[in-house]
């Protein structure tokens, strides 16, 4: 078992022992989507994998959250807020823009790349130096500014 879905159990059996109803629903989503991961795959999940579904699901009550305030639904916002606050304490720390333009300044030298031509490759590298502690839409435009696009 992955150290991250190690943490999501027990604190499940603390929210359990605490009664924090709030709290114990969204982990159980959370651990849910693990499972049926591992379920529709046959495997058992590393923490990358845990990882990349934790940046799903923060991604997902990120965009309901926009969605909710254009539709003028304050009560679900705040419950998708919660939830984006449990998932959050699970990611890794975010990174700062000027750590992020450094990760891809030396990738862009790493790779030798000249244009933009070349920004799937050096979005690859990225990705995997910053997954799940940056906006990957941001990243995208900062690589392809970078490379002169």
């Amino acid at each position: 078992m992955s150290a991250l879905k190690a943490r999501l159990t027990d604190d499940m059996k603390l929210a359990m022992k605490s009664g924090d109803k709030a709290r114990l629903g969204v982990i159980r989503l959370l651990l849910a989507a693990i499972k049926q991961k591992e379920v529709d795959e046959r495997v058992t999940l590393s923490d990358d994998d845990v990882l990349a579904i934790l940046v799903k699901q923060s991604k997902q009550r990120r965009e309901s959250i926009d969605q909710f305030q254009t539709a003028g639904r304050h009560d679900l916002v705040e419950t998708e807020q919660f939830e984006l606050q449990v998932i959050e304490t699970y990611l890794p720390a975010k990174l700062s823009e000027a750590e992020i333009r450094q990760i891809i300044a030396d990738t862009i030298a790493a790779t030798g790349a000249q244009g933009v031509a070349q920004m799937g490759a050096v979005m690859n590298a990225v990705r995997a130096k910053v997954a799940g502690r940056a906006d990957l839409a941001a990243v995208s435009q900062w690589v392809k500014a970078a490379l002169g696009g």
